[in-house]
């Protein structure tokens, strides 16, 4: 790939030759975190089901990569496939990651979202080479009280509907293991694996076909000049590209292999104040990049409870990881509905340009990941 040598040198070279594994890389977030990992020289393994949209991201990057197709609830299977790859850090992500499915099935979500994570922290437990693990959760572990401020680290956990209940539950997992298992006082003595957690707000970007999602139910619509019904054009959340949080993941990954235990809590990574919008606006800033994009909205309420207000506090890793967002809104939104008129256009796949661009922008702004 060209420029490796420049990607590379991200986050300190840190992951340049590092045997990686990661959770849930079929889907959408996983896919981008993998092929990112592979441009720094990274040894990527995946462990996930199959993608469970045609298309999917994953499938049209074809990414060159040991996996294994596989249910995180089988403790075996995972067990033997850490055993057999041997990762040095481990980034969870494998999920049910949809609020309204979690209603239809709060089994299926609990037992993958809590479940799967216990088997995660149970396999890096018996391995001898997993030094680092990143569970990543979502802004909706947080009790959700509609506050017109955003949710500190510290904030209490919470969750109305069954998915933000076990991404919850999952942080409340994770402190556990973190002071029973892999506690920072015998850090280095008892044990050598550091645990941290991380949450993020809304994700976009190209290649995310989810079902009773925003951009995917924008893109699918406009792709076939067809009308997308919109329900609570007036809910705001913290709209942020998928590399945004991705980069804070890394950079929490970097300082976490290089032994840093202070850094094995739990981060916020969303994006400044000003994206911080409504699903309205959102709709018509996407407008503005594809005229093909045509909506209606029926405000009739969900059978299921929606939060109206959710924003997340970043002040944490602003000031002690030195990690700040990269794109504003506005390029945010261009890049990510650009994706989708390039391929559905063009048959053409972004991800690599995107990234790239990305990577760019933040050494411009002088980002000490990119520097």
């Amino acid at each position: 790939m060209e420029n490796m040598e420049r990607l590379e040198s991200l986050f300190g070279g840190v992951y340049k030759g590092r045997k990686v594994l990661v959770t849930g890389h079929t889907g959408f977030k996983g896919s981008w975190l993998a092929l990112w990992l592979q441009t720094m020289g990274a040894d990527v393994y995946g462990y996930a089901l199959e993608p469970n949209t045609l298309p999917n991201h994953y499938d049209l990057l074809n990414l060159d990569m040991d996996d294994l197709k596989a249910d995180l609830r089988d403790l075996d299977s995972l067990k033997s496939y850490v055993e057999k790859v041997q990762p040095e850090i481990v980034f969870h992500l494998a999920a049910q990651a949809i609020v309204r499915a979690s209603y239809d099935d709060p089994i299926e979500t609990i037992s993958t979202n809590v479940m799967g994570t216990l088997n995660v922290y149970e396999a890096c437990r018996s391995s001898n080479t997993v030094k680092t693990i990143i569970n990543v959760t979502s802004d909706k572990c947080y009790e959700n009280k509609d506050w017109i401020w955003g949710y500190r680290e510290n904030d209490r956990m919470g969750g109305y509907d069954p998915y933000s209940a076990s991404k919850g539950m999952s942080e409340l997992l994770t402190a556990s293991y973190r002071n029973s298992y892999f506690n920072l006082n015998e850090y280095g003595k008892t044990h050598t694996i550091l645990l941290g957690s991380v949450r993020a707000g809304n994700v976009i970007g190209g290649g995310d076909w989810a079902q009773d999602r925003l951009i995917p139910d924008m893109m699918k619509a406009a792709s076939t000049n067809s009308t997308v019904v919109i329900r609570n054009p007036l809910a705001t959340r913290p709209w942020q590209h998928v590399l945004e949080p991705l980069s804070g993941y890394l950079m929490l990954g970097w300082r976490l292999l290089e032994g840093k235990n202070e850094y094995a809590e739990g981060w916020n990574f969303g994006p400044e104040m000003s994206s911080n919008l409504s699903v309205g606006e959102i709709t018509a800033l996407s407008k503005n990049v594809w005229d093909a994009i045509d909506v209606s909205y029926n405000e009739n309420k969900s059978e299921h409870h929606e939060a109206n207000l959710l924003m997340l506090d970043c002040s944490k890793a602003n000031k002690i990881l030195k990690w700040k967002p990269v794109w504003g809104i506005d390029t945010t939104i261009e890049k990510t509905i650009a994706w989708y008129m390039d391929h559905y256009n063009k048959n053409e796949i972004n991800t690599v340009a995107d990234i790239k661009s990305f990577v760019e922008s933040a050494k411009e702004l002088n980002t000490p990941w990119a520097s």
